[in-house]
């Protein structure tokens, strides 16, 4: 990842004053919201050490296959959504869609992830995959033509938002 772009996550920041330092051990994520993205930017660099020490350890795995990737490209993480989850709150709830591409082909997945704060620390606890589909690339009609990223509803009631 070059230094010079944003960092992957959709923050608008460069990546060493964003997820690296998360990623590092430098800082913490301060909100459920910072954890989702620095976790999306793990998952893309395939960092599993990262992943399973921000997942809470009841529901943590023992490992991450990362072999079933295959030739996964991971593009950009949109946030739909957040409850709760700030720096003063113990619970947390992340609404997001990212995007990838798989030979050729553009996805999303769309998921709610659940965190939680333990002695001041967040971490991931677990998600519902609301959607797994291909994205549409045609150009969008209007605000009343379907979604592009593929989600099922409506372009003003989805990304048009």
């Amino acid at each position: 990842m070059s230094e010079n772009l944003s960092c992957l996550c959709g923050s608008d920041l460069l990546p060493n004053q964003c997820c690296s330092l998360f990623h590092s051990g430098e800082e913490n994520a301060d909100t459920a919201e910072k954890l989702m993205r620095s976790r999306f930017t793990a998952y893309a660099q395939q960092n599993e050490s990262y992943l399973l020490n921000t997942w809470d350890g009841g529901k943590r795995p023992e490992y991450i296959d990362f072999s079933q990737e295959g030739n996964v490209i991971w593009q950009r993480l949109e946030i739909v959504g957040k409850k709760k989850g700030g720096a003063k709150d113990s619970k947390g709830i992340v609404e997001f869609k990212a995007f990838y591409r798989l030979d050729g082909e553009d996805y999303l997945m769309h998921e709610i992830s659940r965190f939680v704060k333990k002695q001041g620390e967040w971490f991931y606890l677990d998600g519902m995959v609301k959607s797994v589909g291909k994205v549409n690339n045609q150009t969008n009609l209007g605000k009343n033509a379907p979604c592009s990223c593929g989600s099922g509803k409506k372009f003003k009631r989805c990304c048009g938002a």
